[in-house]
């Protein structure tokens, strides 16, 4: 877009040495700015990202991908629906389960769910089995009303592996009033998965066993399935839900956590739009150091324009030179950004090491560490967005400098 003249002219007074240092010096600072506010941009984003991915993973490690239930009476014929699921090559693993609210007795009082699961089945749809830091998930034989208890959940229960809990489930109905069902259950081991929901507020049993407390004889309160692709856990339940042919109801992980992923995605974007100001600042600077160097260079402009360059020649020598620094800084900060979050980790544990401090300590955190996933469309939208803004700052200084007259300019030369 720009002729060879302007461009020429552009890169020179780019390399050449200023008459007033003051400009250099505004120049850098553009430069730097620039540098700072995408490097920060970039690592911000990546930790975010990263903390979203650890908060998914951890959540789905024990959640299903989608689920199908029944409308609101046990479903019979779970069977069914487990083999037509696997029929389907998207599905890679499906279980029935029962799931109820319930109220935990140990020393203390606590709301939990209480998850019914074939154990057996129960490792094709989670990773329960891999989360058990006491006793094994095998244990819960039908029958034995054993149960396993998040980490937190027994703790604030106050029991342990071989201490017994009292599950209260539901009021059943008789002449004298509501009779509260209530079943002894033997704690059989402890998972921890890292994240709360499940830690404080989880408990496994049998299926059997938690079917005759609930009274729901053979029927489950549905199918829990796991894909190969998370990404098309609805298309897969609502497909099978058409399959089965009956009052069915669907939902999947992105449904069933909703509101948590788009508090996230807020989060991420005003972050973002707050850090963009840091970029914002080094393109104010750098319209003040290109009004400066207009003014500088008044004579210059006369002479190009007397020697023939249109007015809108000059305004392309001095866009060239201001894009070209916004085009260094979102270098520099990318280069910057991308090295930064690639060791941030390291730098992490160096700080800890010299402070002799833990900043993410274990018994306070679930996540111990900075997780981060550097994206390479958000590296792309953050170095667009700085050369955007970076060519709108130069767009003043340079229409100004096509405005000037050459007989003003050279009046006091």
């Amino acid at each position: 877009m720009f002729k060879p003249v302007p461009v020429a002219i552009g890169l020179r007074y780019l390399r050449a040495k200023r008459r007033n240092g003051f400009i250099s010096f505004i120049s850098m600072a553009s430069i730097l700015g620039i540098a700072i506010g995408v490097a920060a941009l970039i690592t911000t984003l990546a930790v975010m990202t990263g903390f979203q991915r650890e908060i998914r993973d951890r959540m789905l490690q024990m959640a299903a991908h989608a689920t199908i239930t029944a409308d609101g009476v046990p479903m019979e014929n779970w069977r069914q629906a487990v083999s037509a699921a696997y029929a389907d090559p998207r599905v890679a693993g499906a279980a029935p389960y029962v799931e109820t609210e319930a109220l935990l007795q140990g020393s203390r009082r606590q709301p939990a769910i209480v998850r019914g699961v074939v154990p057996e089945e129960e490792g094709k749809v989670s990773v329960l089995g891999q989360k058990m830091i006491q006793g094994r998930l095998d244990q819960l034989a039908p029958g034995s009303f054993n149960i396993v208890l998040g980490a937190e959940l027994a703790t604030w229960l106050g029991v342990g592996v071989g201490d017994s809990v009292i599950v209260t489930t539901s009021f059943q109905s008789t002449p004298m009033g509501g009779i509260p069902q209530l079943k002894r259950f033997t704690v059989s081991g402890i998972f921890e998965a890292g994240y709360q929901e499940y830690d404080k507020g989880l408990a496994v049993t049998s299926l059997e066993d938690i079917q005759r407390v609930t009274r729901m004889g053979d029927g489950v309160t549905g199918a829990r399935l796991r894909l190969h692709d998370m990404d098309l856990a609805f298309d897969v339940a609502r497909d099978l839900a058409l399959r089965l042919r009956g009052p069915y109801r669907v939902s999947d992980w992105t449904r069933d956590n909703a509101n948590m992923f788009r508090a996230l995605k807020m989060e991420k974007t005003v972050m973002a739009i707050l850090l963009s100001l840091i970029i914002a600042m080094g393109a104010f600077n750098l319209v003040s150091s290109q009004v400066m160097l207009v003014t500088d260079k008044q004579a210059d402009i006369a002479i190009l324009r007397t020697l023939g360059l249109t007015p809108s020649g000059v305004m392309r020598v001095f866009m060239v030179q201001g894009s070209l620094i916004g085009i260094i800084g979102t270098a520099l900060g990318v280069v910057g950004g991308v090295l930064l979050t690639l060791n941030l980790q390291h730098i992490l544990h160096a700080i800890e090491a010299v402070l002799g401090v833990q900043l993410l300590p274990e018994d306070v955190y679930y996540i111990t560490g900075l997780p981060t996933e550097l994206r390479i469309e958000d590296v792309c939208a953050i170095a667009a967005v700085a050369l955007a803004m970076a060519f709108a700052a130069t767009i003043y200084p340079a229409w100004r400098a096509s405005r000037t007259p050459p007989a003003e300019a050279l009046r006091y030369e």
